[in-house]
């Protein structure tokens, strides 16, 4: 049965129970140490859970070839084209609308209007989240529960603009004074105005071929009303030692006991070339204590047969994957690469001189956030001939070098592959002619469930909701 279906069955099958309890005292039912209604910080709290979803995930990590699978490899393979979103409106953004449409807010849990800039940004990263992975998705139609169980498409730029405006909001609204419940940044909202226009700014970046005026005008406007300053500003999302709430490569590699993923070999054999001082942290040694990347995309026949035993590969490095490993979401690193790539293109002042110091800096603020402030061995890479910012070839080494730092946030680092070009990378070989995605298709579902809408947007893909239709922000 489709889920929404589902949804409307228990929805009416709940009004036809309660109906027939009329004789009953409800009194009688009610816990009064459960309250059966979140506070709106709550919400927010609750919707700040799905967080580290954004990141973690089975497929994020090896569009981007981040990591190559080592047993089951049907997913770097891309046998999976159709991709389910129905998770993200019914939570987090479920909870995130009836923030912002709540009139109950109080000031018990701090400022107002606090509260709903709060809500406005993470609405913005959800969405912004999701129309890079599918492209035109339900938005300004959506989220209206009972009211419209067949949302239109909105089409991604208008989605893009939406969010800029609801991100200048959030901006403008902010006030002092923090909120409870905050599990991010603990109440301080001046971080989480940083962080919007952090999120601003990156979004800008992603006009750079589409619409590079517009692109220009939103990151300038972001720059000005103040990003992320240092990685103590990064959007981090920590987790516990607790099962409720733990890293989710914990869970494969310690709960579940799979040994499935390894670092890939593009990315060690780059990172053995530049001597980065991040891959100690990024991967485990091999038995004979070498880092060895496993080539990406083989066949799981290939994977389990020669040198690519699991002895001789480098697995995903362990302190990565413990309970309370911390998942990095947006950080400082990205908004220097970001300002570096900027400078290269003349949307901000500076030339060569400015995108150099940026760079630079970022590839600090990386090795800096991944190896604990040990900053061992990051004079001699930034000297190496490949890491030294070179104006001739500067938008391919800030590429790789983000790419890099995005490390396991396999989605922004998709996304930043596909504006980009850069790194280069390479489709498994004896794949079917299959190429490495440009995005995910919506869930079958939504043939049934919202049909028209759906076949009007596949129709903007030209026909075919599938794994090689470009978003609207990616240009050749």
């Amino acid at each position: 049965m489709p889920i929404i279906m589902k949804k409307l069955f228990l929805f009416i099958l709940t009004g036809l129970l309660l109906g027939s309890c009329d004789r009953f005292d409800e009194k009688l039912n009610i816990n009064p140490n459960l309250p059966s209604q979140a506070s709106n910080t709550q919400l927010l709290a609750s919707a700040m859970r799905s967080l580290p979803g954004t990141s973690s995930s089975a497929y994020g990590p090896l569009y981007p070839q981040h990591l190559s699978e080592t047993i089951y490899t049907d997913a770097s393979r891309y046998n999976t084209t159709f991709f389910n979103f129905y998770d993200w409106y019914y939570s987090p953004l479920a909870d995130i609308e009836s923030v912002l449409t709540s009139n109950k807010l109080t000031v018990s849990e701090g400022p107002i209007a606090n509260q709903l800039a709060v809500a406005k940004i993470l609405k913005a990263y959800y969405f912004w989240f999701m129309t890079d992975r599918w492209g035109d998705l339900p938005y300004s139609q959506a989220l209206k529960g009972k009211e419209n169980l067949t949302p239109a498409y909105d089409t991604q730029q208008d989605i893009y603009n939406a969010l800029f405006t609801l991100l200048d909001e959030a901006n403008g609204e902010m006030v002092t004074g923090n909120i409870t419940n905050d599990i991010v940044y603990g109440g301080n909202t001046v971080k989480w105005k940083q962080l919007g226009n952090t999120i601003h700014l990156l979004m800008a970046l992603r006009l750079s071929k589409v619409d590079p005026a517009k692109g220009r005008t939103e990151f300038n406007k972001a720059l000005a009303a103040g990003i992320i300053q240092s990685n103590a500003d990064n959007l981090v999302y920590t987790h516990l030692k607790d099962a409720n709430n733990q890293n989710y490569w914990y869970e494969v590699f310690s709960v579940l006991n799979r040994q499935w993923y390894a670092v890939s070999k593009p990315l060690v054999d780059y990172m053995q070339t530049t001597n980065d001082p991040r891959l100690k942290t990024y991967a485990n040694p091999n038995a004979a204590g070498q880092y060895v990347g496993l080539e990406y995309g083989l066949s799981g026949d290939q994977a389990n047969t020669g040198r690519y035993v699991i002895r001789n590969i480098s697995l995903l490095g362990e302190s990565l994957r413990q309970q309370n490993s911390p998942v990095y979401l947006v950080t400082y690193a990205q908004a220097l690469f970001a300002r570096a790539e900027a400078a290269k293109l003349g949307w901000i002042p500076g030339g060569d001189a400015e995108a150099e110091k940026n760079y630079t800096l970022a590839i600090e603020a990386s090795v800096k956030q991944w190896n604990k402030d040990d900053v061992t061995g990051l004079g001699a890479m930034i000297a190496n001939p490949e890491v030294k910012y070179n104006p001739a070839d500067a938008l391919k080494q800030i590429g790789y070098q983000r790419w890099v730092h995005l490390f396991l946030n396999g989605y922004e680092a998709w996304a930043e592959w596909r504006r980009t070009g850069y790194p280069q990378l390479q489709a498994p070989a004896n794949n079917s002619g299959r190429s490495i995605p440009r995005r995910e298709a919506y869930p079958n579902q939504e043939n049934l469930n919202n049909k028209a809408h759906y076949e009007e947007a596949v129709q903007r893909l030209g026909g075919t909701n599938d794994l090689n239709g470009r978003v609207w922000w990616d240009r050749p």
